[in-house]
Formats: structure tokens, C-alpha cells, sequence
């Protein structure tokens, strides 16, 4: 299992790809919707960016723009740990 800062490390890169933002635009505890103006197009290509990088499938209604980023790393360890397995960050559950 990668640790909490690998994790957050690979979930920022997918932020600031789909965002084109900064680290420092991250706000950990901050809602997304507020901090990032953050829209469900976005969120969506976060959810994809995170299933392909990071290879932990997300359903629908799992990320949501009021969600945190600290709330999106919760949800990624707990699923990641739920699967007894670990993701490399090579898209595949091994």
C-alpha cells in the first residue's frame, strides 16, 4: 500500500493536470467547490485521471465538488484498503 503522501503526492498531479493549478492552490480542508471553483465536468475528469493513475475505480456519486481534498484521500485509502490490495500507480490493482 502506498503511504498518505504518495497518495496525496499522485492525487495533487491529477489536480493540477486537470485544473492547470499550483500546490499551493490546494487547500486541503477546503471545499472544492469553494476553493477551486470546481465544476461536475472537472470532477469528472479527476475521477478518470484517478482510476487511470492510481487504477481505484470511483462510482458516480463517490466525489462530489463539496468533498475536500483531504475528504477525496479519505475515500481513496478506505476503497484501496476495502480491496486488500495496493495500486503502484501503474492503473492496475495488483
Amino acid at each position: 500500500m502506498q503511504t498518505q503522501t504518495d497518495l496525496e503526492s499522485k492525487v495533487k498531479a491529477i489536480f493540477k493536470k486537470v485544473l492547470d493549478i499550483k500546490d499551493s492552490e490546494i487547500i486541503p480542508g477546503a471545499k472544492l467547490d469553494e476553493s477551486l471553483d470546481i465544476d461536475s465536468t472537472e470532477m469528472v475528469e479527476i475521477s478518470v485521471g484517478i482510476k487511470k493513475e492510481l487504477g481505484i475505480a470511483l462510482k458516480d456519486n463517490e466525489l462530489k465538488k463539496t468533498h475536500s481534498f483531504n475528504e477525496i484521500i479519505g475515500i481513496l485509502r478506505s476503497k484501496a484498503q476495502a480491496s486488500g490490495g495496493h495500486s503502484c500507480g501503474c492503473g492496475h490493482e495488483h
